[in-house]
Formats: C-alpha cells, sequence, structure tokens
C-alpha cells in the first residue's frame, strides 16, 4: 500500500461565473523533495514586491490586475466579498488573489471584486508574487 501524497491547503479568491469574487480552498500536492522536506512542483514567477500598510490602512472594492500570490509576514489583513463574508489572514498565511475583472465588464463596485484592511495593532507587511 502507497503512502499518499501530503498536501497543503491555500486560499483562491477568484471571479466566479456571476462576476462575483469568492474563496475557495484548494490542496497543493507536497510531491517532490524528500521525507525531511516535502516541496510542491516548482511554479513560474513573473517578480514580486513588498508592501507595508499603516495600522488603519483600508481599501474600496477592487479587482484584481494581475494574478498573484499574496503572503503576510506581520500584522493582519481582512479581505471582504460582496456577499458580506471575511476571511482574515495572519503572519506566515497566504492566498492566491485572482478576482480579476471579467472580460468585456466595466468595474461595479457594488457587484465585483474585495476590499482588503489591515487589522489589529501592528503594520500590515506583505509579499505580492506575480504569476
Amino acid at each position: 500500500m502507497s503512502t499518499p501524497t501530503p498536501t497543503l491547503t491555500h486560499a483562491i479568491l477568484f471571479t466566479d461565473v456571476d462576476g462575483r469574487a469568492k474563496f475557495k480552498d484548494e490542496p497543493v500536492a507536497l510531491s517532490e523533495g524528500t521525507d525531511a522536506a516535502r516541496l510542491s512542483p516548482l511554479r513560474a514567477s513573473k517578480g514580486f514586491q513588498f508592501r507595508q500598510s499603516p495600522v488603519g490602512f483600508q481599501s474600496d472594492f477592487h479587482c484584481t490586475t494581475t494574478p498573484q500570490w499574496l503572503i503576510v509576514f506581520s500584522g493582519a489583513m481582512e479581505i471582504g466579498l460582496q456577499d458580506g463574508s471575511v476571511r482574515v489572514f495572519k503572519a506566515g498565511e497566504r492566498f492566491y488573489s485572482n478576482d480579476t475583472l471579467p472580460v468585456g465588464a466595466t468595474f461595479d463596485p457594488k457587484l465585483h471584486g474585495h476590499r482588503s484592511r489591515q487589522i489589529g495593532d501592528e503594520p500590515l507587511v506583505t509579499m505580492f508574487v506575480r504569476t
């Protein structure tokens, strides 16, 4: 009997067929490396940026312009969706942001995208890795 491949689970922020941003959780197989250091397959990237957002930072609803991973280094970030749901990402957590504007659509802040804000008493430090 073979041992199952270990996985990590990460959040994906995406634009559903109705044009609204939604979250789904997706496993990523750790199918490479050794038993002591499991790795996912290598993925391509197009560069990265660091960001520091002060206590009190918040954005209006917007869409992701370029699909990217967002990794929280310190502080906490809340992502809010049009349906009122929210998810909080703390230091060491990440998500894939791919809630781009549907082709041919004009941005409607009451329909499209997500909002984000820093929460807590520590500035938010993140890294964006474009894919």
